[in-house]
């Protein structure tokens, strides 16, 4: 015996480690490493193993797009982590936590993920690595499109099948998600193989990123050429995934010369994104929901007040947006067909660069946030809504209640390296009450559907404001939501 904590799975034992009071398991598979005649393809149930397999390791990550994009060694792509207070039977509730990473980057093992203080307060928190940027989403011939999304049910399946001997109950799984983790979640919610895999959903930050099959393939074939080969599962199988990951960042970083003919794609510095497929994903989350093809569930959504804002200053431009650039983002991005008067008209004094903030704001996450809520509720489900306005008091207050803010708050992670990028070395006494409701309210969702605040109903609205003073109010941005009263969010389409 090796005297490290252990639990049998399906496929095996698995071998783990103690960290101060849990056990964490890292870098179990859930599904065959996805190269040579299953790249591009469907997850492959992994194959049982004799013995004890050790799993104190994260597992590697794919081949990722963007600036920020991480390296890792070894193609085992699929794994996953569980942390826990106790092993075996105990049935405790689960939380299986979806990276963001706008579905060209991210994994389980950021530091701001550490899910310590989570499973001290009861929980059982399983991270996945899943497929994403050309690995995970670029629409191939010859493959299944949205591979990142079966990847996320192939992982959910290993919880079904799994989690009981980790302690957790698989009666009681919440999915939760930031920035495209919600979005994976959101096209969950709708997918039929989906169904019975989770019971909760906390989702922040929604992005309306979607496109139609069409634009989908116009991306691939660019991509493809860009590397002399056709875009099949066949072609591409045969170039590296690091030097594909590659040319999606340049495309990216391209995108405002395809304006023409991708439009709002063309904006968001992002090639690729989940594609209605018809197949995989045949309609968008808010008009599945709203048209009785999805039931409604206990869903927890949140957004920042100001989403935009850290993309503004990651890209240097705070400060600097033009009237210009101001008419193209309300034209593109405003509701049709008078959002741009509608903006102006509720914010007569807003700067340009203030009117541009706001409509990629709302577009890109806070009404796909709200309108999924709404979705849900008229689905027959329960939605509870917050909004983070506590501003980040590192870099001079510039970022604001910016995107991505929220998670270290969730997590508890303060001191990672995140959280000491929005917050400094020392929080403030008010920044720790903030995370601690946060984390609260995620605890209490998973363990019982309520998060300590009213659910958001037609007809009060009623949202959890998370701020030095936190308030239930109605909803904060009333002239957002009317301008986007009867306007779900629109896949991204050829012009």
């Amino acid at each position: 015996m090796s005297g490290r904590p252990g639990a049998r799975t399906a496929e095996g034992l698995v071998e783990g480690c103690r960290l101060g009071e849990h056990v964490v398991f890292r870098g179990i598979p859930y599904a065959q490493p996805p190269v040579g005649p299953l790249r591009f393809q469907a997850p492959v149930p992994v194959e049982g193993w004799e013995g004890a397999r050790r799993a104190t390791r994260f597992g590697p990550v794919v081949a990722q797009a963007g600036p920020t994009a991480e390296r890792s060694v070894g193609n085992d792509w699929l794994t996953l982590n569980v942390s826990t207070p106790v092993l075996g039977e105990a049935g405790l509730p689960v939380l299986v936590w979806v990276h963001g990473g706008a579905y060209i980057a991210g994994s389980s093992s950021d530091p701001m993920y550490d899910p310590a203080a989570l499973t001290g307060a009861g929980l059982v928190v399983v991270s996945i690595n899943y497929r994403v940027a050309v690995e995970g989403f670029v629409l191939v011939d010859g493959a299944p499109a949205n591979r990142g999304f079966l990847d996320q049910i192939a992982a959910l399946e290993w919880v079904q099948r799994n989690i009981a001997a980790f302690g957790g109950d698989p009666d009681r799984v919440t999915v939760a998600g930031q920035s495209a983790g919600a979005g994976s979640i959101a096209a969950l919610l709708t997918m039929e193989r989906a169904r019975g895999l989770f019971r909760r959903a906390i989702v922040h930050s929604v992005p309306g990123s979607l496109c139609t099959r069409g634009l989908a393939e116009e991306v691939a074939a660019v991509l493809a050429g860009r590397v002399g080969a056709a875009p099949d599962a066949e072609a591409l199988s045969g170039i590296d995934p690091l030097r594909l990951a590659g040319e999606l960042t340049a495309l990216g970083a391209g995108l405002p010369g395809h304006r023409e003919r991708w439009g709002r794609l063309s904006q968001i510095g992002v090639a690729v994104c989940p594609v209605l497929d018809g197949v995989v994903l045949t309609e968008t989350p808010w008009r599945a929901l709203v048209g009785g093809r999805a039931g409604g569930i206990e869903l927890l959504v949140g957004h920042t007040r100001d989403e935009f804002r850290l993309f503004s200053v990651m890209m240097g431009r705070l400060g600097t947006f033009t009237e210009d650039e101001a008419r193209t983002a309300l034209d593109l991005f405003a509701p049709a067909p008078d959002g741009a008067d509608a903006y102006r008209a509720a914010h007569p004094q807003a700067t340009p660069e203030e009117l541009l903030e706001l409509v990629y704001s709302d577009a890109l996450f806070r009404m796909p946030s709200l309108r999924l809520a709404q979705a849900n509720q008229a689905a027959g489900g329960t939605s509870f809504l917050f909004e983070l306005q506590l501003a980040a008091p590192a870099s001079g207050g510039v970022l604001g209640a910016c995107h991505s803010l929220d998670v270290p708050l969730a997590f508890g992670t303060l001191g990672s390296p995140a959280g000491r990028h929005f917050f400094g070395d020392r929080p403030a006494p008010e920044v720790s009450a903030v995370s601690l409701e946060l984390q609260r309210g995620w605890v209490r969702f998973a363990t019982a559907g309520d998060p300590g605040w009213p659910a958001h109903r037609p007809e009060r609205q009623l949202t959890r404001v998370l701020d030095i003073e936190s308030k239930t109010l109605p909803y904060p941005e009333e002239a957002s939501r009317r301008i986007w009263e009867r306007h779900d969010p629109a896949p991204f389409d050829l012009t």
